[in-house]
């Protein structure tokens, strides 16, 4: 096709013109999709402010049990510097003996992305590790463990909290002044390695599906639960609105002597089932492989929950127990959102048909499950929790916060990854959501409870994965006290 300049017209004119006009072109769907970031940013706030925390008493919250202190280091240049090379046998092991098991271990979640939690019975190895870490550029330290973790956001977002844990004088200092503890003093913390990586992260032939974590530790504090005793103690006293408990994941194959963990539980056991019908009771679920102490955790600690929270790995497999089947080791790290609501609809209908057919403990009223794509809430309806709709606003705001480790979320570092649409249950002929930007958060009245599910802006520049379970758990918890 021929073209016809006008006189003084340069050809050098008009191909600057036509490649601004292309780029300007090319640029319109991206442009278009920062609109649509910020919009869902927007409304999310929007949501997460509806509830204020100013003009209110602070909620009291006890948690417990335990900490440590975090070293976090990239993953595969740890595993690199001690020498240890990609096995071509992905395996996984309930625990870790020795080297190889360490890398077959790390191969089989570092692949699809899954978050991992073992216990190093091999002291040479594990000393090996943090002395490595401790040698590594870039390496940083922080307040480890589910409970100081939670308790750390809940100070951070207006509550006053009972912390269950023993701790040195150097951790008890950089504690928030709004978190009392409760335990022993140790002269020397427990430490474990957070081995993190990125999205497409290389160690030989694997790469990884998604940022997350693998942890090790070899800790000999935590799993015996020895604040429990001055936990107690305080606990009359303090009256708590909120009785958090997580952490139970040290326990998992720990070489405890013939009756210890039977023990244990039942002391937590006392505890809970002696909490005022005024206070809330949370369990926060971890990485279990052990099935006999699943089996314990079913009999000791979820009838006297009101409340549950759970990563999509650990939904799956605390399902399965139910079941009668065996420990779900690995599960999809990005299920679909059908898929995430009719595994929480079944296991809230298995957990409080158990507590009517025994008449003991207390109903599950709340459930959360937190993915990396969205954040989803079953409430019962009448029940003492509140704000849902707000909560899983503020839970999807604080994994990009947490990911990110930035208070201000910015959309250029943030994507969302949950469908344009999804449908409410996998069951054919299932109503379909479409995600509005306007109004991210759909919630909707089922049976004797509500549902709610909101996108995460997921970070695409990530600080740290670790911790973010109990970050996004405490935050939803804050706004429904």
């Amino acid at each position: 096709m021929a073209v016809e300049l006008r006189p003084g017209v340069k050809y050098g004119t008009v191909l600057s013109v036509a490649a601004v006009l292309l780029a300007l072109w090319l640029r319109l769907p991206q442009s278009g999709l920062d609109e649509r970031l910020d919009t869902v940013l927007s409304s999310l706030l929007r949501a997460e402010r509806k509830v204020g925390m100013n003009n209110i008493a602070r909620p009291r919250v006890a948690i417990g049990f335990g900490g440590c202190v975090d070293i976090i280091v990239d993953g595969v240049t740890l595993l690199n510097k001690i020498g240890l090379q990609p096995t071509d046998q992905p395996i996984h092991h309930d625990y870790i003996e020795n080297a190889e098991q360490l890398a077959q271990s790390f191969a089989y979640f570092f692949a699809p992305g899954a978050a991992s939690e073992r216990f190093v019975m091999n002291d040479t190895l594990f000393s090996q590790l943090v002395e490595a870490s401790r040698e590594l550029p870039g390496n940083r330290w922080s307040i480890g463990g589910n409970a100081p973790v939670m308790a750390g956001r809940m100070a951070s977002e207006g509550c006053d909290v009972l912390l269950g844990g023993s701790f040195s004088t150097d951790f008890n200092d950089v504690l928030s002044e709004h978190i009392t503890v409760a335990g022993n003093t140790l002269d020397e913390p427990d430490i474990h390695l957070i081995l993190e990586y990125p999205t497409g992260a290389s160690w030989g032939q694997y790469t990884s599906r998604r940022a997350n974590r693998y942890i090790v530790h070899s800790d000999d504090h935590n799993p015996y639960l020895d604040s429990m005793e001055e936990f107690e103690k305080k606990l009359l006293s303090f009256n708590p609105d909120l009785l958090v408990v997580g952490g139970l994941q040290m326990m998992d194959n720990f070489p405890f002597k013939q009756g210890e963990r039977e023990a244990l539980l039942t002391h937590l056991a006392r505890i809970l089932s002696s909490a005022s019908p005024q206070t809330s009771v949370h369990f926060e679920m971890a990485s279990f492989v052990d099935e006999d102490l699943l089996l314990d955790l079913l009999g000791f600690v979820l009838p006297h929950a009101d409340s549950l929270g759970m990563n999509e790995q650990e939904l799956p497999n605390l399902l399965s127990l139910f079941r009668g089947s065996n420990v779900t080791v690995l599960s999809d790290p990005n299920p679909r959102v059908a898929t995430v609501l009719d595994q929480m609809r079944e296991l809230y209908r298995i957990v409080n048909q158990r507590q009517r057919e025994t008449s003991t403990g207390r109903p599950l009223t709340r459930l959360h499950v937190h993915t990396l794509a969205f954040q989803a809430m079953i409430v019962t309806h009448g029940s003492q929790w509140k704000n849902t709709m707000s909560a899983v606003a503020k839970a999807s705001l604080t994994a990009n916060r947490h990911v990110c480790g930035s208070a201000d979320i910015d959309t250029s570092k943030a994507r969302l990854i949950m469908d344009e649409s999804f449908s409410i249950s996998r069951r054919e002929g299932s109503q379909r959501i479409p995600l509005q930007e306007s109004r991210p958060v759909s919630c909707w009245a089922e049976d004797d409870y509500e549902i709610c599910v909101a996108p995460v802006l997921v970070c695409t520049e990530v600080y740290q994965t670790a911790g973010g379970g109990d970050n996004i758990s405490a935050a939803g918890l804050v706004l429904q006290i």
